[in-house]
């Protein structure tokens, strides 16, 4: 599967209400992590709606941190995750939740499945090798 493939199934599971934001980034790379899918399902249950219920960090970049973490083995992923939060952020325009879902301005910056493709595609940029076909 390419890496547009993973991040339009991605924004699928988002805009199907199949997936939260978290699981639908995690789901899309289960055939490169070595956990099993329902597992990762568990893991990224509690990050709906951003991390802390609008108030933190947006789902679908804490689902690419989460894969990146597996796929440099905790190698290095510290500064990984920086660059993968610059990169969804130049795509999105933030990384709060409440602020890409515009709770205080009532206009989103980004709606949710273009949050979960973004995140999908901010792993390509930073790593690229990792997540190719």
């Amino acid at each position: 599967m390419t890496l547009t493939e993973r991040a339009a199934a991605a924004a699928e599971l988002k805009t199907t209400g199949q997936c939260n934001c978290t699981q639908s980034v995690v789901k899309v790379f289960e055939d490169k992590l070595p956990v099993e899918g329902d597992t990762l399902r568990m893991l990224a249950a509690g990050y709906a709606a951003g991390m802390g219920c609008l108030e933190s960090t947006c789902g679908a970049l804490i689902g690419a941190v989460m894969v990146a973490g597996i796929l440099t083995e905790g190698r290095g992923t510290p500064a990984v995750a920086r660059a993968l939060v610059r990169s969804f952020e130049q795509r999105c325009g933030a990384t709060i939740c409440k602020e890409l879902k515009g709770v205080a301005t009532g206009v989103p910056l980004c709606p949710c499945p273009e949050c979960v493709r973004n995140a999908v595609l901010a792993l390509g940029d930073v790593l690229p090798d990792a997540v190719k076909e």
